[in-house]
């Protein structure tokens, strides 16, 4: 049998994609734009909007498409109206203006987290108010709050009590709240755990605690993962951790995704095959996995945004990528419809990206690579899709570039379904027989230990990931750029190959020609809005002072000097911006002690803790600091972390620094009528050079060079113009780490120099 020329024109054809496919689209990017944006305006702002798109539908009434795509925005318009006037005609809002005492009945809505306080930890969590009263009158349903928990409040309860269903009586101080979504916040001053949860939310607690407890046995890092895993309880994942999924692309797992709902939906559709399931019983299982999934995982924005984006997955295997764009668009609205607030939510932007990428440019890379098995093909292409299509959001998110992602998520990929799959199963296990939940969870365990592996290995790769230098915007510019030379690259396999090998060695070993200095004495790492300083003890020691607020800038500050080796951890004071990132001090390194001022700090597992003040000295190798302030040991109630800082001396070669943590004018006037010694060649600036400084201590160091540490473009206006004005004056020359990275201070034959990694 012969074919005609017409068929075989048919069979290499593509295939022809229906048109209306792609006609939400539009709707759902100006529905997401909008939303994004009124929900952080007035309710008028968005009724207005919902105006113009009813005005546009009238008028444009003889072209349907541009008709559909106005009522849909409008739909999501109107609905983020009506949810912002809500709010704003919430009574207890009113109260909170006031700042009056409320009695409320809150039903707790997410799971209690706590944060470090300066009486000790407190606890935070989301609530809906049931009904509320003050001496202003009483409201019944009043909207959605904020519940911190400090002191005595925090010390009577027990976060994991808190659980979400829960329904508790508080006595709290109202304040205004700087979310739209919310109608206070309240600062809880008497709280008592009413009795009775709903079933529904006792079963979904039981179940948390049964996979908690299937894998109680394990190490530590595998037994925080596979909670996460499972159902996003990502409590117990140590900072550290956090930071290397964050640079090697990880983070989605720390997290409830669409992932996690396709493995479960999977899952349950195999074993109903199986056993032998009807198909037409199928949908009612799928319907009731989505509903238990949602009530393990708590039916937050982020969960509903998951399950939505899981079966948009879903649906794109069935039915292909075109049928895919279509229920992702359906998503969207309806998700803004239901939650405007989302089209804000950092989460619900990489989500959809990712979503999108897979289900748009996952098949054509797979088309393109057909000179390997079609499974590795797809193995390949689908982290490669989804990392592609979210580049432009993380850079704009974090400002940098994970050149590891599609590697490691392509070899921590298998292993996420089965421990997922065990870990819930362990789980349920759990609840019945313990043993044979603790099997299963050895089993999750195992492939958990994988992960954690390769998110370790990846995330501690100097060149894990790097800055993005420009505007964010320009990664807008570089994706259809980036896609199209993907789509040349991946049919050819040698090129792509070597590009590989390429990017390996890159991340391996990346250059940095010059750096450290040689001699360097005094290192002020880029830490972003924080600071971090390292001085060299000698003999392969360091001391380090300050963390800034993320474990990954000053971990990869210290592994480009070679420090393995810290004599002390010196924390001025406890502000998050000085503190926060300590674990990627002690990450892979020797820390021999922690030095506080009276403000104190973070505890670091197992290494002691001294308290300093004026007088006393550090003394690591050849370094000798000296505490000049503050006088006292012990904080005063009320007394301003900042002007409790540690102030230190350091000298090297008869070269003096002084370095002032975030002391604020008070205090450094303070310090002058105490007599202490401020001449410095070597000024660190307080408060990353904010406005507020005294011009006669600054004078009085007398210093040649002063060193800034700010985050690039940061919300504050640090280092502010009038305090680099003031250095100008007074014949020092500055050096800032949101302009010049990471700045080495250079001894040599008693001669002073400073020089940039960038």
């Amino acid at each position: 049998m012969t074919s005609s020329p017409s068929d075989e024109t048919a069979r290499r054809a593509p295939p022809l994609r229906p048109r209306h496919d792609a006609r939400l689209v539009p709707a759902a990017a100006l529905a997401w734009a909008l939303a994004a944006w009124t929900a952080g305006e007035a309710s008028t702002v968005a009724l207005g909007a919902t105006g113009v798109c009813v005005l546009t539908a009238m008028i444009v009434a003889r072209h349907p498409v541009v008709v559909v795509t106005t009522c849909l925005v409008g739909v999501v318009l109107a609905s983020t109206a009506w949810q912002l006037a809500a709010v704003e005609g919430s009574p207890l809002r009113e109260w909170a203006g006031q700042g009056v005492t409320v009695e409320a009945v809150v039903a707790v809505t997410t799971d209690a987290r706590t944060y470090r306080a300066p009486g000790g930890d407190g606890i935070v969590l989301s609530a809906s108010v049931r009904e509320a009263s003050s001496r202003l009158g009483r409201v019944v349903d009043g909207g959605a709050v904020t519940l911190f928990l400090s002191g005595q409040a925090a010390a009577g309860v027990e976060a994991g009590e808190l659980t979400v269903g829960r329904s508790v009586l508080v006595s709290a101080r109202a304040s205004r709240s700087d979310d739209t979504d919310e109608v206070a916040v309240l600062r809880v001053v008497d709280l008592e755990l009413l009795p009775g949860v709903p079933w529904w939310w006792g079963m979904s607690e039981h179940v948390r605690a049964g996979v908690r407890g299937a894998v109680s046995h394990a190490p530590l890092e595998p037994r925080a993962l596979v909670p996460a895993l499972v159902d996003g309880d990502d409590a117990a994942i140590p900072d550290d951790l956090d930071e290397d999924f964050r640079r090697s692309g990880l983070t989605h797992l720390l997290a409830v995704s669409g992932t996690n709902l396709t493995i479960v939906l999977a899952s349950v559709l195999a074993v109903a095959r199986v056993v032998g399931v009807r198909r037409r019983w199928w949908s009612l299982l799928a319907v009731l996995a989505v509903v238990g999934f949602v009530l393990v995982a708590r039916p937050e924005p982020s969960v509903l945004r998951a399950a939505a984006m899981g079966i948009v997955g879903v649906v794109a295997l069935g039915i292909g990528a075109a049928g895919g764009v279509r229920a992702l668009s359906v998503a969207v609205i309806g998700l803004l419809a239901i939650d405007p607030w989302l089209g804000r939510s950092p989460g619900f932007v990489l989500s959809v990206c990712a979503t999108a990428g897979i289900v748009v440019l996952a098949p054509l890379f797979v088309e393109r690579m057909r000179w390997c098995p079609r499974w590795v093909a797809v193995a390949l292409a689908v982290p490669l899709a989804a990392q592609v299509a979210c580049t432009p959001a993380l850079v704009a998110l974090s400002g940098e570039v994970s050149l590891v992602a599609v590697l490691a998520n392509l070899v921590a990929g298998p292993a996420v379904a089965p421990t997922t799959v065990a870990g819930l199963l362990g789980g349920l296990a759990w609840l019945v027989w313990e043993p044979l939940g603790s099997m299963s969870g050895t089993v999750a365990a195992f492939g958990a230990r994988w992960i954690v592996a390769v998110g370790r290995t990846a995330g501690g790769l100097e060149g894990a990931a790097v800055d993005w230098e420009g505007p964010w915007w320009l990664s807008l510019v570089a994706l259809p750029v980036s896609v199209v030379v993907l789509w040349w690259m991946l049919r050819r396999p040698a090129v792509a190959v070597g590009v590989v090998l390429a990017l390996v060695v890159l991340v391996w070993r990346p250059p940095s020609p010059g750096w450290p200095p040689d001699d360097w004495v005094l290192v002020a790492c880029d830490v972003g809005q924080g600071d971090g300083l390292v001085v060299d003890a000698g003999d392969g020691r360091v001391v380090v002072i300050d963390t800034g607020m993320e474990p990954g800038p000053v971990d990869r500050c210290l592994r480009a000097l070679g420090a393995q080796h810290v004599g002390a951890l010196v924390m001025t004071h406890a502000d998050a911006d000085r503190v926060a990132g300590w674990a990627g001090v002690v990450r892979g390194r020797q820390v021999d002690a922690v030095v506080t001022g009276p403000s104190g700090g973070p505890e670091v597992p197992d290494v002691p803790v001294v308290t300093a003040a004026a007088g006393d000295v550090i003394e690591v190798g050849e370094v000798r600091l000296e505490v000049v302030w503050p006088l006292q040991r012990d904080a005063e109630p009320g007394e301003d972390r900042n002007d409790l800082s540690l102030v230190l001396r350091l000298e090297v070669d008869g070269i003096e620094f002084l370095l002032t943590g975030d002391v604020e004018p008070e205090a450094q006037r303070a310090i002058l009528r105490a007599g202490v010694d401020v001449r410095a060649d070597v000024l660190k600036v307080p408060h990353h050079g904010s406005a507020h400084q005294d011009p006669d201590f600054i004078a009085a160091t007398g210093a040649d060079v002063a060193l800034l540490s700010a985050g690039r473009d940061n919300p504050y206006g640090h280092p502010a113009p009038s305090t680099l004005d003031l250095l100008a004056r007074l014949g020092a020359s500055w050096w800032r780490t949101d302009l010049q990275g990471d700045l080495g201070v250079v001894v040599r034959d008693g001669r002073l120099r400073v020089l940039t990694r960038d």
